[in-house]
């Protein structure tokens, strides 16, 4: 039904487009969602899950979870309570533990890690790829086009630096929500 509805109000009522896949084989991957320059990504990869038959999940920090109703709702879009309070290694750890104990582990993450504009990205999400042994699969979203792409999955390696950069760069010139906070 959910599917229905957002393919209609999304695709046909909105004009977005949604061009590749998670190949079926990928059970467990990182997917590195960017530019992100506005909360309006959340809400279109929420749709775009239904659409793709795609189970996902996303970090939410934990405090978010005190609040009964909010926790449950987080959970059953695919939030995981994490304590980002704690080391980088340590919620990299939290997360590895997660995709050990999953049949089925797709986590999207923003490698910019905020919606201002950066200059470089975060590692993390290349670490728990690596730590985790599975492969990073980058996805855009593009206002001007209004097109969501998932692009070619590949396994990282530990040269992460040169990986991080090659990532950003695919993302370059792909207009977000506010383009200025992009990437270049």
């Amino acid at each position: 039904m959910l599917k229905l509805l957002f393919t209609l109000i999304f695709i046909k009522i909105l004009g977005w487009k949604i061009v590749g896949d998670i190949p079926t084989n990928i059970k467990k991957c990182v997917i590195a969602i960017a530019p992100h320059t506005s909360n309006w990504d959340f809400f279109i990869g929420v749709v775009v899950r239904p659409i793709k038959n795609l189970r996902s999940s996303f970090l939410v920090k934990k405090e978010l979870y005190k609040f009964p109703p909010l926790g449950w709702l987080l959970t059953s879009m695919g939030g995981i309570p994490v304590d980002r309070g704690r080391r980088a290694n340590s919620l990299i750890d939290q997360v590895v533990k997660i995709f050990n104990e999953r049949e089925v582990m797709r986590l999207a993450i923003t490698p910019e890690g905020t919606r201002s504009k950066v200059k470089d990205w975060k590692t993390g999400f290349h670490r728990i790829a690596m730590a985790a042994n599975v492969p990073i699969v980058p996805c855009s979203f593009n206002f001007q086009k209004r097109e969501v792409e998932f692009m070619e999955p590949f396994y990282p390696t530990n040269k992460m630096e040169e990986e991080v950069e090659m990532m950003r760069r695919k993302f370059v010139g792909i207009p977000g929500k506010h383009p200025e906070l992009g990437v270049d």
